[in-house]
């Protein structure tokens, strides 16, 4: 019997009244580019999640660049990251023009090694991207205060896990910033490609909304030269329509996980994954 990895027609099919009334609803107002679906999304997962501001964007890749952008990381400064996670964390760095510096995972938990983090640190460090991937949060409490001690921005790659934790706070509220990929197969995923950024900084958060919508805030009054980055209308709506249930189903993945994992753990080929204490994993 093969088992997808994620079922995505079940999932539909269990709110399907609510994901269909969303996307009917944005048909019949043709609310496809920006307006009150997006904006109530953002507001909603602000909310939900427990921070200030939501910028939405098209993709989670988009997110990362955005925020190195206004963070103004560019050429000559170099950004570590870690050497095992999706070629988004690494080129949107490139993209930027500032150098990547890869370090190695600890051999436990499969995140970034934080003693070979601190050691990665030069006088050109501008940024560290730090990834909580599979939806296991890092040691956030440890790298942040490194981040502080060295005068360096703290961002989260959040695409694998939303909603997850370390000591009681969520990935993606600890940094300057929290970047996020809704792409369909996530924990919390839209119909097609969606990110968006987290963040209580007022300042960033309107840099970066301004950067994704052609450099301006208000449409013809352009501010600076920005990029096209726009979560649309249909997408938001489908969110929208899931974050009701996305607790719920992270408490389910829990569940199931703890199911393999007492049904796995005696077979000696097999690893398992470590779960960091004090943590929340929201295996992705």
């Amino acid at each position: 019997m093969n088992i997808p990895f994620v079922d995505l027609k079940a999932q539909y099919k269990s709110i399907k009244s609510e994901i269909d009334a969303a996307i009917q609803n944005v048909i019949n107002e043709t609310a496809f580019i920006g307006g009150k679906y997006v904006k109530q999304f953002e507001v909603e997962f602000a909310e939900l999640y427990g921070v200030k501001h939501v910028v939405s964007c098209a993709n989670g890749t988009d997110s990362l660049y955005i925020i190195m952008k206004m963070l103004n990381i560019g050429q000559g400064d170099e950004v570590i990251t870690v050497a095992n996670s999706w070629i988004s964390s690494s080129e949107t760095i490139g993209q930027t023009e500032a150098t990547p510096i890869f370090v190695d995972i600890d051999p436990i938990y499969y995140s970034m090694n934080i003693d070979l983090f601190e050691k990665s640190i030069t006088d050109k460090t501008k940024a560290v991207i730090l990834v909580h991937l599979q939806g296991q949060a890092c040691d956030l409490d440890r790298i942040e205060q490194i981040c502080k001690d060295k005068n360096i921005y703290l961002i989260e790659d959040c695409a694998q896990s939303h909603f997850s934790e370390y000591n009681g706070r969520r990935a993606g509220t600890v940094g300057i910033a929290g970047s996020f990929s809704f792409y369909p197969g996530k924990n919390l995923g839209a119909y097609g490609d969606a990110g968006c950024i987290i963040t209580n900084d007022e300042e960033l958060a309107n840099k970066c909304r301004m950067f994704a919508t052609h450099g301006a805030l208000t449409k013809h009054q352009h501010q600076i030269e920005g990029i096209n980055s726009r979560m649309d209308g249909l997408q938001a709506a489908i969110l929208t329509a899931k974050l009701p249930h996305i607790l719920e189903w992270t408490a389910s993945r829990i569940e199931k996980a703890k199911w393999y994992e007492s049904t796995l753990k005696e077979i000696p080929q097999i690893v398992l994954p470590n779960i960091r204490p004090n943590s929340k994993h929201t295996f992705h």
